[in-house]
């Protein structure tokens, strides 16, 4: 299979119109049926079930289509960088990072990166995971990375770390003061709660409790983890969030969630069906083949 035979094949099955994908070509329309039968011939199988106006694409051309969009996808990549080659690749990677671990965990890449392509330059910003995906909404900012759940089928993702959830309580809570550094769930039963505002951790939350027999009472829900001290210092309620949001108080006691699987987990994200630049597609090369290497 040829790579202009791959990409006739993908042009008729994305129109599914014979006629439109020869004007998209710029080709004539004989040839390009000619170029589709030779095809199925040599694959031994039918790509498209023909109709009188429209096509429409068997299993087997469903499966080719796939493979076919990797390949080329692949070849344009290949080429683009062996044309980079001898050159400096530059632009600006705009990612948005959410509070707790992200920002150290993407030190890192950032770091390396800029040590491999030094005229790279990054804009960072920064907020919860909702104001995050609506940045990549609006095109403020390409990537990102946040906490999960997140919406599989808006957005493109892979997991690059975790870090377990934790209690922060005044001193003065009856709970501070049992021996060692770790809390049950069950202990949180009847507690005054301050949890992260993001519905999808509310919802996690709840299911947890869900899970022991009680409902969490939640008594107030924060936007920001820089804050996270201020009210659980005051007594206000303990506060579920992931332990990086601890700043040092003296009012404090952190005590972390020991229950299998109360852990947050931090997710790199863009939007599906946006193209990217090819900084910011290099750079989630980067990022995942760093994961691949990790022991």
């Amino acid at each position: 299979m040829e790579l202009r035979v791959l990409k006739y094949f993908v042009t008729v099955a994305e129109e599914l119109n014979i006629t439109r994908a020869a004007e998209k070509l710029n080709i004539s329309q004989p040839p390009l049926s000619n170029q589709i039968k030779a095809l199925e011939a040599e694959l031994e199988t039918t790509l498209f079930i023909r109709g009188k106006r429209h096509l429409k694409l068997t299993e087997s051309g469903k499966l080719l289509y796939r493979h076919a969009k990797e390949i080329l996808n692949l070849s344009d990549k290949t080429s683009e960088e062996i044309r980079l080659m001898g050159r400096e690749m530059n632009g600006t990677i705009s990612i948005g990072l959410v509070e707790g671990s992200a920002p150290d965990i993407a030190s890192e890449w950032i770091e390396t990166f800029i040590c491999r392509y030094p005229e790279i330059k990054f804009r960072v910003m920064d907020g919860n995971s909702d104001e995050l995906i609506e940045r990549l909404r609006s095109g403020l900012i390409n990537l990102a990375v946040i906490t999960a759940p997140y919406d599989q089928t808006l957005l493109n993702g892979f997991k690059v770390g975790q870090e377990k959830m934790t209690a922060f309580m005044s001193r003065e809570n009856p709970l501070a003061s049992l021996p060692g550094d770790t809390v049950n769930l069950s202990d949180l039963r009847d507690q005054s709660l301050i949890v992260p505002s993001r519905e999808a951790m509310n919802n996690m939350i709840y299911k947890w409790f869900r899970e022991i027999g009680a409902e969490p009472r939640i008594v107030c829900r924060m936007d920001n983890y820089l804050d996270v001290a201020a009210l659980a210092g005051r007594n206000v309620g303990i506060s579920l969030f992931p332990r990086t949001s601890y700043i040092s108080n003296q009012r404090i006691v952190a005590k972390e969630i020991v229950n299998s699987g109360r852990v947050v987990e931090y997710i790199f994200v863009w939007l599906k069906g946006k193209p990217l630049p090819l900084a910011d597609e290099y750079f989630i090369d980067h990022v995942k083949s760093g994961l691949r290497q990790e022991p």
